[in-house]
C-alpha cells in the first residue's frame, strides 16, 4: 500500500462523497472564523477580543468532547453528522443577521459583539461533535486496510478547506463585505448537508446498552493514558499549537504591522494551510511511517522556528513564507498523528478517542487562541509571538529527553500488521 496505491480510497463512492460533505464544512467553518474575526477586530481593534473568540468556542467544545464521543460510539454516524451541520447553519444565519447593517440599525455595537459572542459559544457545542463523528463514520466507509490512506486524504480535505476557506473569506470581505460573505458560508454548509444525503446509513458501533456513561467515558479516558503513542503524539501537538498560535493575531500583522489589508490577511491565514495540504498530497504517495517519532520531534522543532521567524519578520512576503513552512511542518505532524489514532483504536471506541484527541489538540487552537490574545496584550504582539515559538522548542527538547522510547516510535510494523487483516 502506501506508494503502490496513492489514490486506493477514491475507488468507494461514498468515501468521495464523505470528503466533499469534510471539505465542505471545515470551508466554512474556516471561512466563518476568518470573517468573524475580522469583524470583531474591526469593531474593538482589540488583540484581546480575538483572544476571546477562541475561548469562546473551546469552553462547550472541550466541556462537551467526552459526552460527544460517547454518543458518537452509539448513534449513526451518517445522521449524526447531518444533525451537526443543521446546527452550524442556523449559527451561520444567526451571524448573517448579525452583520446585517439594516438588521443592526441603531444597535449600539456592544450588544451587537455580545450577539456575536454568543453564536460562537453556541457553536462550540457543535464542533465537539463534529470532530468524533467525522472520525468515526470514514471508518464504516472504507475496508480497515485503507485506514491510513483515507485517513491521510481525509486531512487532506480538511486542509484543503483551509487554505480555500480563509483565502476566499479575506477577499469576499473586501469585494462584498462581512455580511454577504456570510452568505456564502452558509451555501458550503448545505453543501455539505446534500453531499451526506448520499451515503448509507451507518452501524452502531458501541451496541452495549447496560454501560453507563461514566463507565464508557471513563473507558475511553483509560485507552489514550495507557496507549503512550497516542498519548504522546496528541501531547506534544497540544502544547505546539498551544504556545505556536500566532495565526489568532493575524489581524493585528495585517492592518497595524504589516499594513497588507484585507487581501494580505486571506493570504497570511491561508499561508499555514497551503503548507500542510501540500504535505499531504506528499504523503499519500511517500508515507512517513518510518521513524515516526523522531520525525514528529522534529517537525514541530521546525514549527517552533517558523514562528520565531514570523514573529520577528517586518516583511510580508518572509512572513508568508515563514507561515508557509509551519504548515509544513504541522501537516505532518497531523499525518503522523491521525495515523497513531487510526491503527491502533479500536471501531467501538473510535468517537471517545477521537473526543479525547479533540480535547488536547482541537481544544488548544482555541486555547492558543486566547493565550495569544493575552499574551499580546501582556508583552505586546510581536513579543508575544516570540515567546510562544520560544516555548514550543523547549517543548519539544524536554519531550525529546523525557520520552525516550517515544524517540523510537516507528509505525512500519503497525501499518504491516493492518494491511494483512
Amino acid at each position: 500500500m502506501g506508494k503502490s496505491e496513492p489514490y486506493a480510497s477514491f475507488k468507494y463512492p461514498e468515501f468521495n462523497l464523505f470528503l466533499l460533505a469534510r471539505f465542505a464544512i471545515v470551508f466554512a467553518w474556516s471561512m466563518q472564523f476568518v470573517v468573524i474575526e475580522w469583524e470583531v477586530y474591526d469593531i474593538t481593534h482589540s488583540p484581546m477580543a480575538l483572544g476571546y473568540i477562541g475561548l469562546l468556542e473551546v469552553i462547550p467544545a472541550v466541556l462537551m468532547a467526552l459526552f460527544a464521543g460517547h454518543v458518537a460510539d452509539r448513534k449513526d454516524n451518517r445522521k449524526m453528522l447531518m444533525s451537526c451541520i443543521v446546527g452550524f447553519s442556523v449559527i451561520s444565519i444567526g451571524l448573517f443577521l448579525l452583520t446585517w447593517p439594516r438588521m443592526i440599525a441603531g444597535l449600539e455595537q456592544d450588544k451587537v459583539l455580545l450577539g456575536i459572542y454568543v453564536l460562537i459559544f453556541l457553536g462550540g457545542f457543535v464542533r465537539a461533535f463534529i470532530g468524533p463523528t467525522v472520525f468515526s463514520l470514514m471508518a464504516f466507509i472504507l475496508p480497515r486496510k485503507l485506514y491510513p490512506n483515507g485517513a491521510t486524504w481525509n486531512s487532506a480535505a480538511g486542509q484543503f478547506a483551509r487554505v480555500l476557506g480563509p483565502a476566499l473569506g479575506g477577499f469576499t470581505i473586501g469585494l462584498i463585505g462581512v455580511h454577504w460573505s456570510m452568505c456564502v458560508i452558509f451555501g458550503f454548509s448545505l453543501l455539505a448537508l446534500i453531499a451526506l444525503t448520499g451515503i448509507s446509513p451507518k452501524p452502531i458501533a458501541n451496541k452495549d446498552s447496560d454501560q453507563s456513561v461514566w463507565s464508557s467515558l471513563s473507558e475511553g479516558l483509560r485507552f489514550v493514558f495507557h496507549e503512550k503513542s497516542v498519548l504522546g503524539a496528541i501531547t506534544l501537538d497540544m502544547v505546539a499549537v498551544l504556545f505556536g498560535g500566532a495565526v489568532a493575531i493575524l489581524p493585528v500583522f495585517a492592518q497595524d504591522i504589516l499594513k497588507v489589508g484585507s487581501e494580505g490577511f486571506g493570504i497570511l491565514r491561508a499561508a499555514p494551510a497551503v503548507g500542510t495540504s501540500l504535505m499531504m498530497i506528499v504523503s499519500a504517495h511517500f508515507p512517513l511511517y518510518k521513524n515516526a517519532g523522531m520525525k514528529l520531534l522534529s517537525v514541530v522543532f521546525g514549527f517552533g522556528l517558523s514562528i520565531l521567524v514570523f514573529g520577528l519578520s517586518g516583511n510580508f512576503w518572509l512572513s508568508v513564507a515563514a507561515l508557509f513552512f509551519s504548515g509544513v511542518t504541522d501537516g505532518v505532524s497531523m499525518i503522523i498523528r491521525d495515523t497513531i489514532l487510526q491503527l491502533r483504536t479500536p471501531d467501538a471506541m473510535r468517537g471517545r478517542v477521537a473526543s479525547v484527541n479533540a480535547i488536547f489538540v482541537g481544544s488548544s487552537n482555541e486555547l492558543g487562541a486566547f493565550e495569544s490574545g493575552v499574551a499580546a496584550r501582556l508583552m505586546g504582539t510581536v513579543t508575544s509571538v516570540v515567546f510562544g515559538g520560544t516555548m514550543t522548542l523547549l517543548t519539544v527538547t524536554a519531550t525529546g529527553l523525557a520520552l525516550p522510547d517515544f524517540r523510537k516510535l516507528d509505525l512500519e510494523a503497525d501499518l504491516k500488521k493492518q494491511s494483512s487483516d
